[in-house]
């Protein structure tokens, strides 16, 4: 569950698009690298960014939809 103070931005994210997504993460990911701790909260927002990420990738695929039954 997310907390209070990183729903508003994890919701925002939700709405981004795969390469977006996928290069906002990177960037936290490498500043993360680069200086331990550089924001507070910066881990629980690397996580839900990579969750999103992740569940973004999935859905990016079609979905095959089942056929209709037909009604006779």
């Amino acid at each position: 569950m997310a907390s209070p103070l990183l729903l508003p931005l994890l919701n925002w994210a939700r709405k981004l698009r795969y390469p977006t997504l996928f290069k906002l993460t990177a960037a936290l990911f490498a500043l993360t690298m680069l200086m331990p701790d550089p924001l507070p909260f910066v881990d629980e927002i690397l996580l839900g960014l990579g969750t999103l990420l992740l569940a973004n990738w999935k859905n990016r695929k079609g979905t095959i939809e089942p056929p209709s039954p037909t009604s006779r």
